[in-house]
């Protein structure tokens, strides 16, 4: 059952018992927010694990997430993740790192986002190498739990990070053109801000320039709000770049970025 055959329930307890069964045992996809918010990621860890001869990785993970006060989706995979890490690494098992990277269910794939992200032996340039199958992966929660999951490293490592990421404007996909964009955004959602960004959004004009015309929406709209995040702190330097892009860009998708850009400011 894909998720382009189905539509995902609006309310969570509208989902069917045999699709709740079949997201818990990570043999679809989630559909929706509804979907993904759901799924009990403690019942598939569990399955997960049975089902590929890993359960001695269970108890050490469940007791790491019994500690969490707050247990949210978003930190319910990131403890996961960071915690399948440790255990990778110690039992020096790449193959179920592979297997989880590529696993019918997005929230497993959410998973490995985080086993990837927290390795700090990667340098920046080859942690966003092994980022890239999910900042284009199909599914959107893998998308934005991709960014989310580098979003610290690339903080610590701005202007490598962003001289990496620039090389991404140019993708033919847009999912790569947008998650240079959302990954650097000064404030973001759902994340820690990125204070430098905040006070010198120029540093990142190397990303911003070569997508102020794109032709994708998803992109238009990441552009717009990374402007609208710099317009808080510095809307200076935001006017003045939308000044001159109208200038120089004299297109729908050039309009449509400025006005996202804009809306705090004209407000």
């Amino acid at each position: 059952m894909s998720n382009i055959q189905r539509k995902g329930a609006r309310r969570i307890a509208d989902i069917s018992i045999d699709c709740l069964a079949s997201l818990n045992r990570g043999e679809i996809e989630t559909a929706n927010l509804m979907e993904w918010l759901a799924v009990d990621q403690r019942f598939l860890l569990e399955y997960i694990l049975q089902q590929n001869g890993r359960i001695h990785y269970l108890k050490p993970i469940l007791v790491l997430l019994d500690q969490l006060q707050k247990p949210t989706v978003n930190s319910i995979n990131e403890t996961i993740g960071r915690a399948l890490l440790d255990l990778i690494t110690q039992y020096r098992d790449n193959t179920f790192l592979t297997i989880l990277s590529n696993h019918t269910a997005d929230l497993v794939r959410c998973w490995a986002t985080y086993t990837v992200g927290d390795d700090k032996q990667l340098e920046i340039e080859k942690l966003l190498l092994s980022m890239r199958p999910f900042a284009a992966d199909r599914h959107f929660g893998v998308r934005e739990i991709s960014w989310m999951a580098i979003r610290n490293r690339i903080a610590l490592d701005l202007e490598r990070s962003i001289a990496g990421l620039s090389l991404w404007t140019v993708e033919k996909d847009e999912n790569l053109r947008r998650f240079a964009s959302e990954a650097t955004r000064p404030r973001g959602v759902w994340c820690k801000h990125i204070d430098r960004l905040k006070q010198e959004p120029s540093l990142a004009l190397s990303i911003l320039e070569p997508l102020k015309s794109d032709p994708s929406k998803y992109v238009q709209d990441s552009v717009g709000n990374w402007l609208n995040d710099a317009s808080k702190s510095q809307p200076g330097f935001v006017r003045a770049l939308c000044n001159r892009w109208e200038q120089e860009s004299d297109t729908k998708e050039t309009q449509y970025i400025i006005r996202k850009a804009l809306r705090t400011i004209l407000k």
